[in-house]
């Protein structure tokens, strides 16, 4: 399962990545109009982001529960997958 474990790994540490810039560079306004909703969001793709990478890491190790984990976390970027294009067209990108 090479493949999964490196996807898992790079894809969390992508997601992040991805939002510590946003939020450095002042791109996430909802944090001043939204916060709440925001938090949750940010929460929801952090969480996934952690189980990927923790599966990833599990898997390169070969630890026995890296396979349920990795199946968590594959869920969970699934749900990521679907919603996140939701948010950001509504930013008009």
């Amino acid at each position: 399962m090479v493949f999964s474990d490196w996807y898992a790994l790079i894809v969390g540490g992508l997601m992040i990545l991805q939002w510590i810039f946003f939020i450095a560079t002042g791109q996430v306004p909802e944090l001043q109009t939204e916060p709440l909703r925001i938090a949750f969001h940010l929460v929801a793709e952090g969480m996934t982001a952690i189980l990927l990478i923790l599966s990833g890491i599990g898997l390169l190790r070969n630890r026995r529960w890296s396979r349920s984990l990795c199946l968590v976390a594959f869920g969970s970027l699934l749900y990521t997958m679907i919603v996140s294009p939701g948010y950001f067209a509504q930013l008009g990108q």
